[in-house]
This record gives C-alpha cells, structure tokens and sequence, in this order.
C-alpha cells in the first residue's frame, strides 16, 4: 500500500467516524425534536445536519472534485454568516428526511472524488488538508450538536458509560511552577493545522504557576457560598454588568443544592470534578476572589507542550502520539469530564493534569491571528473573528473528538458564552 492509499484510508476512516457520530446525534430525537429550535443560541439540530453537509459539497465535490453541484439552490440558507442561529428556525430548511438523503448523496460524490485525487501538487489537498478540514469542521458541529441536546428539555435520549475513576487522589489546590524561557508556540509542520495554528514562533515567558487540575466543584462553590457573586470587586466593569443583566448566580445548569442537570438527568455533582458551564466573566471572577488570574493562551500552551528535558514542543501534553481512551477524555465516549487525577497518562512533563479533553479552559487572551499569520483557505475560518472581543479557549472537552483537538487547537467564544462545555484553571505570577 502506498502512502498516499494509506492516507486515503484514514480520510475515509475519519470521514465515516464524523458521520456516524452526526447521524446518531440527529437520530436520537424525532422530527419535531430536530426541525424546533432548543435555544435562541443554537441552530435546529436539523440545520447542522445539512450544513456539514452542505460544507462538504461546496469543499470536496465542487471545489477538488470539480463536480456539478449537487443543492445550489441551498448554499446561502446554509452560510453561516448569512443567518443567526436565532433566525434560521423560519428559513425554508431541509425536512429531516431531505437533509439525510442530502448529505448521503453528497459522501457517495466525496468518497468518488477521495479516490480519484491524487494528494499532492496542491495546497489545498497535500496530506488531505481540505478532507480534514471537512472532518473537523463535522466534528466541530457535533460538539455543538451535543451542547444544544444538553440545552433541550424532555426526557434524556444519550447515555454513555462513566468516566474513569483517579487510583490516586490529586490535590485540587496544587499547583505546578513553569520556569521562566522561551518555547515554541504553534505549529508549520502539524499537516492538518487549521491557519490560525500557524506559523509556529517563539515566544519568551516569565516564570508562572498555573493550577495542576482544572477548578473543581468544591473550589468553585466556596466562591459561590462565599457571595463571589454578589461582590462586584471580583469582576470585571463589564463581567459585572452581565451578571446582573443575566442574573447569574451559580453556573448554568447548577441547582444550587449539589445537583446539575445533564442531557436531561438531575445528577450529583462530584465535588473533585472540574466545574462546567461557565462563562469567561465567571472564571475571570473567580481567579480574582483567590487571588490568582487566568493564565493567557501562551501560558496554557507552554504548561500543556513544553519539554523541559528537551526544550522542545510536544504535540500533546503526553508526547506526540495521537490521544487514546487512557490519555484523556475526548470523542463523546463519557457525557461529563472526568474527575481531577483521572488521566495519569496524560500529564505534561511539569505535572499538569488534565489539559487536554474534559471541559475547554478559557485564557486570558483575546483570539487573534499569530505572528506572520495568513489566511487559508478562507478569511471566515478565522481572521474574520480576531480582534472583536473573542477570547480564547483551549484544549477540549469530553464532546471534542480527537482529530479536533490537539496541543495547538484554538477555540473561541464570546466571554458570555456558557452553553459551551468550558470551565478553567488559574494562574499566578512567580516573583
């Protein structure tokens, strides 16, 4: 086998894994579950099942494939900057029936065109970047898929078996000390990197310590009983004005007596798992009330992939082979993150836990392009959203497949955002 057959089998692989997940996430539900609209936030779960359709038709067929089209006539109902999620419910979408037939004829033509191209000669399709950006891009919208189910009401429809148990308890308060030196920050060489991943550059950062764990339940609710929101001294001027504009007083599905809902369920809250659904405002009020900060991006990504013993960049915290069921908690195989210590495979060389899978982390940094960024393949993949007020979030959550999500991924949200799987970790300066 070649190595261009060889990469032809794991585009088809990952292609086939994508639609498996987006398929059993549409057919978990009805039709009216899939056409109505669970939050002004989020599109109908129909929607997103023609957009990675629709995505692949205009990138693989069209585009490599130079194939006709199949549904011109739909491109515009089905950009996403043409539409607000709050307004697509009165667009004339694909029934749910029309949308499967859809992006089942749009595979047959992908696979036609992932057998015939060789691979190579182009930017575009060398080592399949455009076929893993389309994998990405449906696996992104069935993270999103799986946060408006946890969004819907009526009786639980997913299950999943529960995360690994710790064999050790890890101190929830611990910290790690991350010495002071440069370290290489991104990627030019990661063959699926999206473009706001590169180049890879240096960056020099003073000493730091940055929590060992991700904050957990119980440190977040002595905050809370500690009245951290009613005190405006913890937040920011405009964190403070959204927690009064939206009355927010615990996180997002909490119930304040130790319970959250989850798909459904009203489930104990383990005290030593990391805290979920909170917004940046929130976790930027908590680091004040302990007396720590987020940490920023370069931060995060410096703890997650710097090895001290060889001073170079790791594309994951355990080293760069791809991540399995033992390094962390990724690809929807559990339905919350996994308590603090869970994972003692996938610790970085400095001792942090945790980095990748679980619940995203915000970072202090607002999302903007790298040093010698360029635009590719399209200006609304990325460049569109920097400098607006967008910070950034890194290293996955439980719903976040593993071709999603690597040392280098960046995600970002509006700080208000907490429908995302996002919690956080805190950072302090090192005099």
């Amino acid at each position: 086998m070649t190595e261009t057959d060889t990469l032809r089998e794991r585009v088809a692989v990952e292609l086939t894994r994508a639609r498996e997940r987006t398929l059993t996430l549409a057919d978990a539900v009805d039709d009216h579950d899939l056409v109505r609209q669970h939050s002004p936030l989020m599109s109908p779960l129909v929607w997103d099942v023609a957009h990675v359709g629709n995505q692949e038709e205009l990138w693989l067929v069209r585009d490599v494939g130079r194939r006709e089209p199949v549904r011109a006539d739909i491109d515009t109902m089905y950009d996403a900057f043409q539409h607000p999620r709050a307004d697509r419910p009165a667009l004339p979408l694909l029934d749910p029936t029309e949308a499967r037939a859809y992006i089942r004829t749009v595979r047959d033509k992908a696979l036609d065109v992932l057998g015939a191209e060789p691979l190579a000669g182009r930017r575009l399709t060398t080592d399949g970047f455009v076929f893993g950006l389309i994998v990405q891009h449906e696996q992104q919208h069935d993270e999103t898929m799986l946060a408006t189910h946890q969004l819907r009401t009526g009786p639980a429809v997913l299950d999943a078996p529960p995360p690994p148990a710790p064999d050790v308890p890890v101190d929830d308060r611990a910290e790690v000390v991350v010495p002071a030196g440069a370290f290489t920050m991104g990627t030019s060489v990661e063959p699926w990197a999206l473009d706001n991943e590169r180049p890879g550059h240096t960056v020099d950062l003073p000493a730091y310590a940055i929590d060992a764990v991700p904050v957990t339940n119980r440190r977040y609710a002595e905050f809370v009983a500690d009245g951290g929101y009613d005190e405006p001294r913890w937040w920011t001027a405009d964190g403070w004005a959204h927690r009064r504009e939206a009355g927010l007083t615990m996180p997002m599905h909490w119930h304040g007596d130790g319970t959250a809902t989850r798909f459904g369920r009203r489930t104990d809250l383990p005290p030593d798992e990391p805290v979920l659904h909170v917004c940046w405002y929130e976790a930027a009020a908590f680091a004040a009330w302990a007396g720590r900060r987020l940490p920023t991006e370069a931060e995060w990504e410096k703890a997650a992939r710097w090895d001290p013993a060889t001073g170079r960049s790791r594309r994951y915290p355990w080293g760069d082979d791809d991540p399995t069921a033992r390094h962390a908690n990724l690809g929807q195989r559990h339905l919350r993150p996994a308590r603090v210590g869970a994972y003692p495979l996938g610790v970085s060389p400095l001792g942090v836990h945790q980095l990748v899978g679980d619940v995203w982390e915000w970072t202090a940094t607002e999302f903007t392009g790298y040093p010698g960024f360029t635009v590719f393949p399209y200006r609304e993949y990325s460049e569109v959203f920097f400098d607006r007020g967008y910070r950034v979030l890194r290293g996955g959550s439980f719903g976040t497949d593993p071709v999603a999500c690597r040392g280098t991924f960046r995600n970002w949200d509006w700080p208000v955002r907490r429908q995302i799987f996002a919690g956080f970790r805190t950072a302090r300066d090192v005099a």
